[in-house]
């Protein structure tokens, strides 16, 4: 039998991590055995619906490399894939069990079932249509009463059904209310929907949030109801937050960026973001936590997805992406890299590969990229006292000395590369008498104006280029003899 799983995600808004999640799970159990991964549109809530969803779910997956192989933009034997297209299959299915005694038509008014779920202690239905006379529904038809069709529910014993992950849940059947398959508009309830389809699309696994687990009875006795074969149920454990207080919570907003385009725009890269959320939830058995997508596929095993619910670490994620930009190629990063030195530097040219070179190492989250190279564009203010370093041993007495010295020396270098200017500081020092990084201080605080940067001075003075570094020190100059 073909594997065939189903991400089914419903077109109303971003997507949040934990859908991704979902997605990326039946995408790894499809893969990892052979099997089909399949998209579905689930759009019959249609006051939910968002303008712009279902390209956000389209762009999400192909930017996360999550290839669907069949869905409403590839096709497939077991098409239309986009639910709202199937609604008129829906209804036989339902009055097919109407038939069979399995289900019923149910009159009742909004009035009477509010009033019921005020004095009702569950707040169930209490099944009042669910022995109507023939003769009383034949009427009710024929005056064009409104009316939903619900299941008869068991109202005795237990329903026991196998879950993957949590293993064997039973649930008494009292707890269990008729629950409506066809609403009064027509369109299918969520859950008869996603029955139907499951089944007429072949699909043999479901995965979900373990917010399902409670629902999955309902789910179990429609199979059974139609005599179908159940699938393989995989419910997954929740992703929570880390709260200010120490405490955690359901993920959220609150906690940051929860959406994959926004933690896209937050600077980590969309195979790191994977990474990471596979880890949320799957333990491999090895002490590996880097994998592309293919290792993924290869060592994805649905017996080592945990029961406990996993938090989301912003900062394990950014030591993960920290990992990934290192190992990329120099031209690769500065690929990536690109949009945001062009944030910085605009229409003014620059050397993309000498940047790369000095940030590549340095850089966890891409948009820290402009704040840490913006001097590069613009000399900021700065204090004087900045040219203080007691592990350099510069003071304000000796340092108009040395930078004058190291205006000098630059002043009359012939190739201004950063293996000259190297050589030219440090032959300076040995002529001063003094350390490397007393000659190294005062020069990279003059051009840069900030004590931390990415690189040291040779770098900084080689990507400034002569004009701008020489103006900067003299800059330098007068501000410590003023």
């Amino acid at each position: 039998m073909t594997v065939r799983t189903r991400y089914a995600p419903s077109p109303t808004g971003f997507m949040h991590v934990g859908n991704l999640r979902t997605a990326l799970y039946e995408y790894l159990i499809a893969k990892s055995q052979g099997g089909r991964f399949v998209l579905r549109i689930e759009d019959t809530d249609r006051e939910r619906l968002v303008e712009g969803a279902v390209d956000v779910i389209y762009n999400t997956l192909k930017v996360a490399g999550l290839s669907h192989d069949e869905g409403p933009d590839v096709g497939g034997e077991y098409g239309p894939y986009v639910q709202s297209e199937r609604k008129d299959m829906y209804l036989p299915y339902a009055e097919q069990l109407i038939k069979e005694g399995k289900a019923y038509r149910c009159f009742c008014t909004k009035e009477r079932l509010e009033k019921l779920s005020e004095e009702s202690v569950g707040g169930g239905y209490d099944g009042h249509c669910r022995d109507l006379p023939q003769e009383e529904i034949d009427r009710l038809l024929e005056e064009g009463t409104p009316y939903v069709i619900r299941q008869k529910m068991p109202r005795e014993g237990s329903t026991t059904f196998s879950d993957a992950v949590f293993g064997d849940i039973t649930v008494e059947n009292t707890e269990l209310t008729d629950q409506i398959l066809i609403k009064s508009d027509g369109y299918p309830t969520y859950n008869f929907a996603n029955v139907i389809d499951d089944h007429t699309m072949g699909i043999t696994h479901v995965v979900r949030g373990c917010e399902y687990l409670s629902s999955t009875p309902k789910y179990n006795l429609l199979y059974e109801a139609f005599g179908w074969e159940i699938p393989t149920y995989v419910h997954l454990p929740l992703i929570m937050g880390k709260n200010e207080d120490g405490s955690v919570s359901k993920l959220s907003k609150r906690h940051g960026a929860t959406g994959f385009e926004d933690l896209v725009a937050d600077g980590y890269l969309p195979e790191a973001i994977i990474n990471y959320i596979a880890l949320l939830g799957w333990c491999p058995k090895s002490n590996q936590e880097i994998f592309t997508l293919q290792e993924l596929t290869e060592n994805f095993h649905v017996d080592e997805i945990s029961k406990s619910p996993s938090v989301f670490d912003y900062d394990k994620l950014s030591w993960l992406n920290g990992e990934y930009l290192r190992a990329m190629s120099p031209e690769q990063f500065a690929a990536v890299a690109k949009p945001y030195f062009d944030e910085v530097f605009a229409d003014a040219p620059y050397d993309a590969m000498k940047l790369a070179a000095i940030l590549q190492q340095r850089t966890v989250k891409l948009t820290d990229i402009p704040g840490v190279i913006d001097f590069f564009k613009e000399l900021p203010e700065y204090d004087k006292e900045l040219f203080v370093n007691k592990k350099s041993k510069t003071t304000l007495e000796n340092v108009p000395s040395i930078l004058e010295a190291v205006f000098d020396e630059l002043s009359a270098l012939e190739s201004w590369d950063a293996e000259g200017i190297k050589e030219s500081l440090i032959n300076l020092a040995v002529k001063l008498e003094l350390k490397n990084g007393t000659v190294m201080w005062p020069a990279r605080i003059a051009v840069a104006g900030k004590t931390v940067t990415p690189g040291g001075a040779v770098e900084i003075l080689d990507i400034l280029g002569r004009e701008e570094s020489l103006r900067r020190m003299k800059l330098g100059l007068e501000k410590l003899n003023a």
